[in-house]
């Protein structure tokens, strides 16, 4: 295997804050990309985020991990000037702002190709750069709603009547991985043009995305009703059992002593058995709720049955498969050690992975600056003295 990942000598400047952006640059962190992570005074709003231990972000340090930090006062003309500068040294740079903030502050797409005609400039945002709705102050729990994700999901769930709360960002999420690819994408056709480009990633559109069938039914109402996938109950908590196609399904009956479901008129067929979903699956309940979901799960895998018991975040980290693939890794900040997920990818002979290191608020000026830049650590001081560039947290 190299020592050097897919993305080595790509630089990256990034204006991003909260997730969607974050995660983005840090999938090209953990590429092997350089990410100059421009921090506002202050410090980037995850930095107070929730768990903290001994002052410092681990949720943070999750999405920032591997990215230098350089603290600057992008409002003053001499910030800007520093920024610019920077733009001429990297290749990328991926912003989250409002649309306008960045022409406001004079660092557009139009402003940063004035200085690097080849730039990959990509702007994520709630709804895009364009349209009425451009300007709307956007959260990935506003964007969801505004989807039809989250009504999908209370469609899903008969029992509930009201859409349900949101703690898992999605949008963000998505956003994130559809910037990551059209990067990439726009730096595999710079190295064939030589052209730079301008990407914009909509929040609301990369949710859209996750609505596959509902997309189409929306368009084409389904006669027949949809079976959806439901959780059972075991005698300890719930099982996710899928029993999708026609030898599936007769696997699950024989595991379960039941092989006399395999010829009842009522789930002879896959269309028998959606139009009977809800009939079939209180069977299946009746066979989990008397077994704990470890059995029910054993059991069934053995069968070639797809079935999960559901399991608390917590437990992942002792899970085999995982720690085979080793989907989590240590990074370290100021208070210590903590475990973020690896990407779900591998990649032959080449490294993929976070990286073990968060840079502290605007801690990377001299080295970035210096480095790039030629700054002598007087110059530096001189910034840091009139308060464009910044090391505390106020």
């Amino acid at each position: 295997m190299t020592t050097t990942g897919l993305l080595d000598g790509i630089r990256v400047l990034d204006f991003t804050t909260m997730m969607a952006g974050p995660y983005c640059t840090r999938q090209l962190a953990d590429m092997g990309a350089e990410i100059i992570k421009i921090e506002a005074p202050g410090g980037e709003q995850n930095r107070r985020a929730a768990p903290i231990r001994d002052g410092e972000s681990a949720v943070y340090g999750h999405l920032n991990c591997g990215k230098h930090s350089v603290a600057v006062d992008l409002k003053s003309p001499e910030g800007q000037r520093i920024v610019l500068d920077l733009a001429r040294q990297c290749d990328v740079v991926v912003e989250n702002a409002r649309p306008g903030v960045m022409t406001r502050l004079g660092l557009d797409y139009d402003a940063i190709r004035a200085v690097k005609p080849d730039t990959i400039y990509c702007s994520i945002s709630g709804f895009g750069q364009t349209g009425p709705s451009a300007q709307n102050p956007a959260y990935a729990p506003v964007v969801q709603a505004a989807s039809g994700y989250e009504m999908t999901n209370l469609e899903q769930q008969p029992e509930m009547t009201r859409p349900g709360f949101i703690g898992v960002f999605l949008a963000d999420v998505m956003a994130a991985v559809q910037a990551f690819g059209a990067i990439n994408a726009a730096l595999f056709a710079r190295e064939r043009t030589g052209a730079g480009r301008f990407i914009d990633v909509s929040l609301l559109e990369s949710v859209i995305w996750l609505l596959v069938y509902e997309i189409q039914t929306a368009q084409f109402p389904d006669q027949s009703p949809r079976a959806y996938y439901r959780p059972v109950r075991s005698s300890d908590g719930f099982v996710m059992v899928a029993p999708g196609g026609q030898l599936t399904f007769e696997s699950m009956a024989r595991a379960m002593g039941c092989p006399e479901w395999i010829d009842d008129p009522r789930f002879i067929t896959h269309p028998d058995r959606s139009r009977n979903y809800a009939e079939m699956m209180a069977l299946v309940e009746a066979w989990t709720s008397v077994r704990t979901a470890a059995d029910c799960e054993k059991v069934l895998m053995e069968n070639k049955v797809p079935c999960a018991r559901y399991r608390e975040v917590h437990e992942l980290f002792d899970d085999a498969q995982l720690s085979h693939r080793e989907a989590f890794t240590t990074v370290s900040d100021g208070a210590g050690s903590f475990q973020v997920p690896n990407p779900p990818f591998n990649i032959s002979d080449a490294p993929v992975g976070a990286q073990d290191w968060i840079a502290p608020f605007g801690s990377s000026a001299s080295t970035v600056l210096g480095g790039l830049l030629g700054l002598s650590e007087a110059e530096i001081a001189t910034l840091f003295a009139s308060g464009v560039l910044l090391q505390d947290i106020a």
